[in-house]
């Protein structure tokens, strides 16, 4: 174990190997200049929809929210890179960070939003632990490493990924690949039990007030004993990208610990965590019983791919079920049934999260459920652009029974709000996935108005992609492609595909 000590009043880290690489630690600030939408819209990608217009009023409302949240640090504060602001309360969140840059990807072009997470790199701890949450005007941490609500979710590594596929920059791969390593390994040692199950808090896992524990234990500040089911989850999945990363870089053999990880995790989540009476995935607590809650968290196992394909069908079918995840607005942060289900949303009581839904979606492509996805992407946007068109606004939340905000809910929360009208539309209503890496573009054509993007980035260039109106989903679709390189397409409708390239 990595261990702290006090000698004549200074404090003393057992060096964590992986920090020792962390050249973010020895970086200067960077001072960026002021972003505009307006002088930069040209160079953005925008969206082609016909016929709904008001869903791409709702994306440029976004983008100019987002520009004006993009800030440079004071260097008083130790943050060392310019950032997307969690738009919160003047601190940066880990994990409202690393869901605003799964929607920055897109602004490349413009403004660089990855280096969010530099700051968070930059304040790691000599041992590994990086705290979840930094003050953007001073120094120092806003939680003490031993408080349960101190650290996570850890999905850096997964956020870290997603920007490599969309830019197949290497080299920011091999500097963020030494935190992230020794990271996990301060989690392995200090959010571990003794089975190698992990635990967290309601602050620690992003779901603040969710009733999870057993009554008696604070659902915001305590572990409550229990191994978290998206803790785990979040943590095997963090340790097969870093597996990936390892191998792109040639380090496979500095991490071969980590296989040793995934193969306990995997045997833990899906022995001691998964009910076959229910069909799901559960909290475990201290006498090795399930919670019996529904929370939105157990579906990280389908992100992560723990899900065996037997089990997969039932686990997914209650995001199918209207007496549980399938409400009004989808998805709810909390199953209906659950006694502590409240229709305004009530947080994560039932609150609809950008953050969760587009993690919801991420695993049900990788489990292949892309018509299931879609549904809901759909059924999401719809209901973000209907509550923008009521109030001008987009949230930080959304209630589960109808087209309204949260409550409570921050307005103009971009902030992961972005996600749904930016990442969820161009990937899931739309279907276009970019894969920088082999300069690929995949398209699913579900749509029958004429859409499409204009300047989409893949990698240091943007492509063009359109798709003309068709009569009924049979028909094969008409895509124009213009691009600055070559770059091939697969697109995809009504069980048919065809390879094209500019």
């Amino acid at each position: 174990m990595f261990k702290l000590f006090l000698h004549n009043g200074n404090l003393f880290y057992e060096k964590n190997p992986y920090v020792e690489k962390n050249t973010f630690l020895t970086q200067s600030a960077t001072i960026s200049p002021t972003y505009k939408y307006e002088d930069s819209k040209d160079r953005l990608p925008m969206p082609v929809w016909e016929g709904h217009e008001d869903t791409i009023a709702c994306y440029q409302h976004v983008l100019k929210v987002a520009f004006d949240n993009f800030k440079s640090p004071n260097p008083i504060s130790g943050l060392i890179s310019p950032f997307i602001d969690t738009a919160f309360n003047g601190n940066l969140f880990m994990w409202d960070s690393a869901f605003n840059v799964m929607y920055g990807k897109y602004f490349t072009q413009v403004a660089d939003f990855q280096v969010t997470l530099d700051n968070f790199y930059a304040r790691q701890h000599k041992d590994g632990f990086i705290c979840r949450e930094l003050s953007e005007e001073e120094p120092g941490d806003r939680f003490s490493r031993d408080d349960p609500g101190s650290t996570g979710p850890n999905i850096l590594p997964w956020a870290e990924w997603e920007y490599y596929c969309s830019t197949n920059n290497k080299e920011r791969l091999s500097k963020v690949f030494d935190p992230l390593c020794g990271y996990y390994r301060w989690l392995m040692n200090n959010r571990a039990w003794q089975d190698g199950s992990y635990w967290s808090s309601g602050l620690a896992c992003g779901m603040d007030n969710q009733p999870r524990q057993a009554e008696g234990y604070d659902p915001m500040v305590s572990h409550g004993f229990m191994s978290w089911i998206d803790m785990c989850s979040q943590q095997y999945l963090s340790a097969t990208i870093l597996l990936k990363m390892a191998k792109e870089l040639g380090r496979e053999a500095e991490v071969s610990w980590l296989l040793d990880e995934t193969e306990l995790l995997y045997k833990i989540i899906n022995e001691k965590m998964w009910s076959d009476t229910d069909s799901f995935y559960y909290d475990t607590r201290r006498d090795g019983s399930h919670s019996g809650v529904k929370t939105i968290g157990a579906y990280w196992t389908l992100l992560a791919g723990l899900v065996p394909e037997e089990r997969q069908e039932r686990f997914i079918a209650h995001l199918d079920n209207e007496k549980e995840f399938k409400r009004t607005h989808r998805i709810p942060a909390l199953s209906y049934d659950n006694p502590h289900y409240q229709a305004d949303g009530g947080y994560f009581c039932g609150g609809v999260w950008p953050q969760t839904n587009y993690m919801v979606l991420s695993g049900l492509r990788k489990a292949g459920y892309e018509n299931l996805a879609y549904e809901i992407a759909c059924n999401h946007v719809h209901n973000i652009t209907e509550v923008y068109n009521n109030t001008g606004a987009v949230y930080e939340n959304y209630a589960p029974e109808s087209a309204n905000p949260g409550n409570p809910a921050k307005a103009d929360y971009v902030g992961w709000a972005g996600l749904g009208p930016v990442s969820v539309l161009f990937e899931y209503v739309f279907g276009i996935v970019s894969d920088a890496v082999n300069r690929k573009i995949t398209w699913r054509v579900n749509r029958l108005e004429k859409h499409g993007i204009m300047r989409l980035p893949l990698g240091n260039f943007t492509v063009d992609l359109i798709c003309e109106k068709r009569e009924n989903d049979a028909e094969e679709p008409k895509i124009s492609i213009k691009s600055e390189c070559p770059v091939t397409v697969e697109v995809i409708w009504d069980r048919n595909s065809k390879i094209m390239t500019n």
